[in-house]
Parts: C-alpha cells; structure tokens; sequence
C-alpha cells in the first residue's frame, strides 16, 4: 500500500470510527484511532469504561472491527495498543 493510499484508508477508516463512537460513549466507553500498518491491521486505543470492560474484545472484534471491515475492506483487522 503506497502512502497515498494509507492515507485515504485512514480516512475511511476515522470516519468510520467516529460513526462508531457515539454508540460506545453512550456505555461509558469510547475508542481512539491510533495507527495502521501496510498490511491493513488497524490500531485503535479502548478509552473509559471499555478499558477496562470484560466484554471488550468482544465489543472490539464483533462490533468496531466488523463494522470497520464491512464499509472498508482494506481492513484486514483491528487491535487495541
């Protein structure tokens, strides 16, 4: 992926997080775009109650990441730093 083209994904992929939020921020928790490597895994930083939550991998792999990957599929996946 050249650097232009992580930047678009990058973009893509902050709005989509910031579509994500408010979903998230009304649990108490919240998410935070961090990085992305070249080969499409996405970094994100859980915030607030999802933490320290014990459902946030779930809330990580079954909600962000899936609706991450559905709208941009150059995610390959998401992780939290």
């Amino acid at each position: 992926m050249t650097d232009q083209e992580k930047t678009v994904v990058e973009q893509k992929v902050k709005n989509a997080i910031g579509q994500i939020r408010p979903y998230i921020q009304q649990d108490g928790g919240d998410v935070e775009y961090v990085d992305m490597t070249a080969e499409g895994v996405v970094m994100v930083r859980l915030k607030g109650h999802c933490s320290t939550c014990p459902h946030a991998m779930a809330t990580l792999k079954q909600g962000i990441e899936q609706a991450i990957k559905r709208v941009i599929p150059e995610v390959k996946s998401v992780e939290k730093v």
